[in-house]
């Protein structure tokens, strides 16, 4: 593998709330993704998921293929397998983030593993930091690596225009998050295909 192929980034769309700011924000970090020119960008809208809450009674064998998850959730299922990245872009419920995105996360195990996940937040005061700060500690659980620098958006409200951030540093700030995903994206899919991966 080259590590300069470009990598299957995954962006999820953590919201699944009527009215919802997410695919606002999803879609301006697809196209910063896409002009950077390192990913092959796929954005996964939660909403148009089937993500039940009540998980099978099967043990950790089978959080593979033989993983028994409903049909309408097969699409997704293939987008995390195929992702070398993934970028989470969550809002912030009651300081943490939504529980649609943490079903996704729960029906899925090796999918995560030894992956890069950056996080892109969006709220009041707080920019969603506090539901990134859980996040950070799901993700590591499941033996993926997140990324140090994301970007926040506090009182999005007033921040965006025409499905733009108006600070003219937030594209400065995307190019960090996406050169950094980037590195770990090609190192991690390296180690991934010269070693399996000690979980």
């Amino acid at each position: 593998m080259d590590m300069d192929d470009k990598h299957n980034l995954a962006i999820i769309v953590g919201s699944v709330r009527e009215g919802r700011f997410g695919p606002v924000v999803a879609s301006w970090v697809a196209d910063q993704a896409r002009a950077h020119g390192g990913f092959d960008v796929n954005v996964v809208d939660l909403a148009q998921v089937e993500i039940p809450l009540a998980l099978p009674a099967a043990p950790p064998k089978f959080a593979g293929d033989n993983y028994p998850r409903p049909e309408g959730m097969a699409a997704l299922t293939s987008a995390l397998e195929a992702a070398d990245a993934f970028i989470v872009v969550t809002p912030e419920y009651n300081h943490s983030y939504p529980a649609s995105l943490k079903a996704a996360i729960d029906w899925h195990f090796t999918q995560w593993t030894a992956k890069p996940v950056a996080f892109v937040s969006y709220g009041g005061a707080a920019g969603g930091r506090h539901a990134v700060l859980h996040l950070e500690n799901v993700l590591t659980e499941l033996h993926a690596v997140t990324i140090r620098d994301g970007l926040a958006f506090p009182n999005y409200f007033t921040a965006w225009q025409d499905g733009r951030p108006l600070d003219p540093e937030a594209s400065g700030y995307a190019k960090t998050l996406l050169d950094q995903l980037a590195w770990w994206a090609g190192a991690l899919r390296l180690a991934r295909e010269t070693a399996a991966y000690p979980a």
